[in-house]
């Protein structure tokens, strides 16, 4: 069932009567509903103007924002996009400077390799003057030295055809004789014998052969008519005449002789007198030179054995001051081996004798380095060094007493109670409730400084 509106068209309704049924209540007085006065007309307008210039000031406001945000937002793409243009521009700058710099040192190298080729051109070209120079004086000097030998030679053999033209005529009024007038040919024979044997000696010293014999033979035949001038010149001329003719005979063979001597000398290789003297005087310097560096290094030897000598006495002592005992069984094992010092095997030895490690190690360095690690290790881990020990505490279960061997009867686990240990000692109570105190400091301490 369904009921009725209390009111119908802005009118109150009464009830219906179904029946004998009434309404409980009387019926409710409805205010009949009037219409709006004439003066609330502009004042709906006002409210919904109001209304509307909230809704368009929430507009403006709105849109305003929204300019503001999108106007920030474009001011921040701005300045964005002048810091991108701009970290644009200095990487182009900087790019652009540094192709400046790279194009610079490029020039740069490329100039340094021009001027190191035109160096290495100007220096080549410097050596081939030179060389060129050093042929052309050695060509010059070469040339120099033929003509000079051939111009001596020339002047030799013109000297000695006029030795032998003034030597000649006293040779043969020495042999003249009317009724034997063919003996005119011996000086001829005795000038020509001497110049045969000296080309003779020319021939040898060309093909380096012995010489000696034939400068002798022809010396003997200069000589010879040499006195035979003398002689004849004495008893049949005057001494001048003796005497000049004696001197040719002998003056033409000898500068022969000496051109030869020359070539002799040349060819062998002979040095002159200043160049012995040089020679002389610099193996002296040399030979000096080597004695004052021997004597040097006598002395330089002499210091580093003294030094290693120092060195090896302060060693000895100091290993004797501070290893006393692996020393004395260092000098037993250096006696018992047969050495007359402690060398470092045998210094390994006897410090793994007696203190069972190498040399550089011992118990103590062990430890100090077991200390050390672990202290590295806590402040690394920013744990106390206590919390990293895995050895026993030295006061857990130390004090029980040992378990009992004997077999029980039942097999329930044994059970602690309460005097089966050894209570601790008061001062130990102390000592451990101080430890437990300042291990919380100390953590307490970390973890406020972490």
């Amino acid at each position: 069932m369904t009921t009725s509106p209390p009111q119908v068209n802005g009118r109150p309704r009464t009830l219906p009567v179904l029946g004998e049924w009434q309404a409980i209540t009387k019926a409710t007085e409805w205010p009949a509903l009037t219409e709006p006065a004439e003066p609330a007309g502009p004042k709906s307008d006002l409210i919904a103007e109001a209304e509307a210039e909230a809704v368009r000031a929430r507009a403006h406001a709105e849109a305003e924002e929204r300019r503001l945000k999108a106007q920030a937002e474009a001011e921040a793409v701005r300045i964005k996009a002048a810091e991108e243009a701009r970290k644009l521009k200095l990487a182009n700058d900087k790019a652009e400077a540094r192709a400046i710099e790279e194009q610079a040192a490029r020039d740069a190298r490329i100039a340094e390799s021009e001027r190191k080729r035109a160096a290495a051109e100007r220096g080549q070209q410097d050596d081939e003057r030179a060389h060129c120079e050093q042929q052309q004086n050695e060509a010059t000097a070469e040339a120099e030295i033929a003509k000079a030998a051939s111009t001596w030679r020339f002047y030799a053999v013109m000297f000695y055809a006029v030795c032998a033209v003034v030597a000649l005529p006293v040779q043969i009024a020495a042999f003249w004789d009317p009724n034997a007038w063919w003996l005119v040919i011996a000086p001829l024979m005795l000038e020509g014998a001497a110049l045969v044997v000296t080309k003779g000696a020319a021939a040898a010293v060309a093909a380096n052969r012995p010489h000696w014999h034939y400068r002798t033979v022809a010396w003997l035949f200069a000589a010879i008519a040499a006195g035979i001038n003398l002689k004849h010149g004495l008893d049949a001329f005057d001494p001048a005449t003796a005497i000049g003719t004696a001197f040719a005979s002998l003056a033409g063979p000898g500068v022969w002789d000496l051109h030869e001597h020359g070539r002799i000398r040349r060819r062998d290789g002979v040095l002159t007198r200043r160049e012995r003297r040089a020679a002389k005087k610099a193996a002296k310097r040399a030979a000096a030179e080597q004695v004052t560096a021997k004597l040097h290094e006598a002395e330089r030897q002499a210091h580093l054995e003294n030094a290693a000598r120092k060195t090896a006495s302060k060693l000895d002592a100091d290993r004797k001051q501070m290893f006393p005992q692996v020393h004395e069984h260092a000098l037993k094992l250096a006696a018992d081996l047969g050495e007359t010092a402690i060398t470092p095997a045998i210094w390994r030895q006897a410090k793994r004798n007696v203190e069972g490690t190498d040399p550089g190690e011992s118990a103590d360095t062990i430890r100090m380095r077991n200390a050390a690690e672990m202290r590295v290790e806590a402040a690394r881990l920013k744990k106390p060094v206590s919390t990293l020990s895995k050895t026993t505490n030295a006061q857990r279960a130390a004090h029980l007493p040992p378990a009992s061997t004997k077999p029980r009867p039942k097999p329930i686990p044994p059970r602690r109670k309460r005097g089966d240990s050894t209570p601790f000692h008061p001062a130990a109570k102390r000592l451990a409730a101080d430890t437990a105190r300042r291990s919380m400091t100390v953590r307490i301490n970390d973890e406020e400084n972490r």
